[in-house]
């Protein structure tokens, strides 16, 4: 290591005497829980897949400090219903929570009074930035978007018809889709956007929207669909019009890796669910301990909870026809426990 302006030795001994004067006054907690302490993972649309290896990756952290979790939210995609089971885990006073917040506004008010009340709120792969959450933690819905860009650009050449779908209001969702078309018309202004409908991640809705598409735009080339549960309704739609069509999507679901495996969605982008759920709980754990260290900053003259961190990125992984086996949820979760 190297040294500027003052000699190694002296250096040494400086750092040595500063750690040892230090020594106790902070990192007072462990990396451990009390009996019985609870973090909580809610969520909307609950019962979708994508939830089960984020929360066997909130679980796994959680285990390895002696703590106790609560899977929890809304089987609706509902924004009212989710707040309400919000709100409804706060009454069991969990020491923190890690969120997935359906719309960004709307959860600012119950973040806040949650944190002002002692429970650590994080949210994961949506959102809330206006909120005093602490962290963030999700893949790189811009890296996402630039990624599909250019494998579409790839397969169907710089100068075809494309479509997206979008669900408005989830901020995960709204970045991968907003990024991808701004990408087209900054460096393929000749890629055409000739469709553009909200499925709000309802398979049917996705169905019907991709027919009324294609029947408008018979020289669609592509798609490009910010989730699994509307692309399973899209790719329907392209098999049964015998249209060609190159799909890609986020996330993935069981019926979407079938459709991969045989060819009918050309590949999918998906977030490295463990990752997200065991940085998740990390990040809320610390939360709930800012005590642990003094992070030389403003902190007690502002306020605020040390353990900020603005945006972790647990990185995604491209699904293909080639390696779709790794992603069988059925597999994956063979003994484990799903609760």
């Amino acid at each position: 290591m190297k040294t500027f302006g003052l000699a190694a030795p002296l250096a040494a001994a400086t750092m040595t005497a500063v750690l040892a004067s230090t020594a106790g006054t902070f990192a007072q907690s462990k990396f451990q829980c009390e009996p019985g302490e609870t973090f909580v993972m809610n969520v909307m649309v609950s019962a979708h897949p994508y939830w089960v290896p984020v929360y066997q990756g909130f679980k796994q952290a959680a285990e390895a400090m002696g703590c106790e979790t609560v899977f929890s939210g809304t089987p609706d995609y509902d924004i009212t219903k989710q707040i309400a089971s919000f709100e409804q885990d706060l009454v069991k006073n969990p020491s923190g929570i890690l969120l997935h917040p359906m719309q960004s506004d709307p959860f600012i008010e119950p973040i806040n009074r949650a944190i002002d009340g002692g429970v650590s709120v994080v949210t994961f792969a949506a959102d809330s930035p206006k909120s005093k959450r602490t962290a963030y933690i999700t893949s790189d819905n811009l890296a996402e978007a630039k990624f599909a860009a250019e494998e579409i650009v790839k397969q169907v050449g710089d100068s075809a018809e494309y479509a997206v779908l979008e669900n408005p209001g989830q901020s995960n969702h709204d970045l991968r889709v907003t990024a991808l078309i701004a990408y087209f018309e900054k460096n393929y202004p000749k890629m055409k956007l000739v469709g553009r409908q909200a499925t709000n991640q309802d398979s049917n809705a996705a169905y019907r929207a991709t027919a009324s598409i294609l029947q408008a735009n018979p020289n669609l080339a592509a798609m490009w669909i910010p989730e699994a549960g509307s692309a399973e309704g899209a790719v329907a739609a392209v098999l049964e019009a015998k249209a060609k069509v190159l799909i890609m999507h986020a996330d993935v679901t069981p019926t979407t890796l079938e459709h991969i495996k045989a060819g009918n969605i050309h590949m999918s982008l998906n977030p490295n669910q463990g990752v997200q759920g065991f940085m998740g709980f990390i990040a809320t754990f610390l939360a709930t301990r800012p005590e642990m260290f003094d992070p030389f900053n403003d902190y007690k003259v502002s306020g605020y909870n040390p353990m900020q961190i603005p945006f972790v990125d647990n990185g995604f992984a491209v699904i293909t026809k080639e390696n779709a086996d790794s992603f069988d949820l059925n597999a994956y979760m063979k003994g484990r426990d799903p609760s």
